[in-house]
């Protein structure tokens, strides 16, 4: 099929899809390959009172795990920690002190980083409970080490360490604190100088940690979760933290996946673990596996044929930043609503890759 028909119809294939649902006020679309010679840069709807623009910062939500994970896969590189760690090697003792109680067993010193990193690790997720009482409460106010602390007093862990994947954001708000540990730096100072900085990532920053080398002409755009805009919420900021800080146009998301691809920022081999050390979802039949933060599509016969096969990574408000490897392409975008986590993934597939591969 020529590459203009392709283009086009995924073009509009993403503004029908936005212009029919009006719970999503505004959302963003890249599409990249050299290989296809394909650019697509668009945006739909309203972000406040401008028309949504393609160079708009947005925040990705829980895509922002992937450069955390990065940033643990950077300190491996440089032996400075090993994802095979007990995490008691980071973490002070009051922090680690019943961290992890399981029917009436402690596990806290068995949980090691790569459980933190594929969400094994067992521990409760702490961000939903706590966001809802924010989102109630505009007074509160907590720290990250504090929203540990609440997880251990007020939730049960859900399983042993390694028996199963459990999506928790508690699990990267540790790794931030062990980056933090081991770097001597706040998590946010950090991702500036491992990641944005050496990529050139100027107009990126975390959600009210840091400032943009540049700030853009443009507002950051809206993220609603249950129809609220988390990045506006007065202290919202340590929930967010090592989870789902970055902030970026979607232009800087893919200067960060072209350079994790091409083993830029990491080993070949180090990425290649990220990637394998993976656990199936609890969704088996849709076949989505975790690994380090990066989830990946595998073959399940008729409902997922391996020539859909991709990875990256998701977030909550309909964000998603993955490559297709059979195309060569890189593909980010947000509906920046809590309602399209699941849609955008579907329309991900079927109506960009699928496109795509009628080349």
């Amino acid at each position: 099929m020529d590459r203009n028909e392709i283009v086009s119809r995924i073009e509009k294939s993403f503004r029908k899809q936005v212009r029919k649902d009006e719970t999503v006020k505004n959302a963003f679309l890249l599409v990249s390959s050299e290989k296809l010679k394909i650019d697509i840069k668009i945006a739909e709807g309203k972000s406040g009172h401008i028309d949504a623009n393609p160079q708009q910062p947005n925040h990705l939500a829980s895509v922002g795990k992937l450069f955390t994970a990065t940033i643990i896969g950077i300190l491996h590189d440089q032996d400075k920690l090993s994802f095979d760690d007990k995490i008691k090697k980071y973490i002070d003792d009051e922090l680690m002190h019943n961290l992890h109680v399981f029917k009436g067993k402690d596990y806290s010193n068995d949980i090691t980083i790569c459980h933190l990193l594929n969400q094994t690790s067992g521990l409760a997720d702490v961000f939903f409970p706590l966001y809802e009482k924010m989102v109630n409460d505009s007074s509160m106010r907590i720290t990250t080490r504090d929203a540990i602390i609440w997880g251990k007093q007020n939730l049960t862990p859900k399983s042993k360490p390694g028996e199963k994947h459990l999506y928790t954001d508690t699990n990267y708000y540790l790794l931030g604190l062990i980056i933090e540990n081991i770097t001597g730096k706040p998590f946010q100072e950090v991702l500036h100088q491992l990641i944005f900085e050496p990529l050139g990532m100027k107009h990126a920053y975390a959600n009210d940690f840091s400032k943009p080398e540049e700030p853009s002409i443009y507002p950051t755009a809206e993220a609603l979760i249950n129809n609220v805009d988390f990045t506006k919420i007065e202290g919202i900021a340590p929930l967010d933290h090592a989870g789902s800080s970055v902030i970026a146009p979607l232009e800087e998301y893919l200067i960060f996946m072209k350079a994790l691809v091409n083993n830029k920022i990491l080993k070949e081999e180090t990425l290649k673990r990220m990637i394998a050390d993976d656990r199936p979802m609890g969704f088996p039949a849709l076949g989505i596996n975790y690994g380090y933060s990066i989830w990946k599509f595998v073959t399940v016969p008729i409902i997922m044929p391996s020539k859909f096969n991709c990875w990256g990574c998701v977030g909550v408000t309909g964000a998603f930043m993955f490559y297709h490897p059979k195309t060569e392409s890189y593909i980010i975008g947000t509906f920046n609503n809590s309602s399209y986590k699941t849609k955008a993934l579907r329309f991900m597939i079927s109506k960009v890759i699928n496109n795509l591969l009628k080349m």
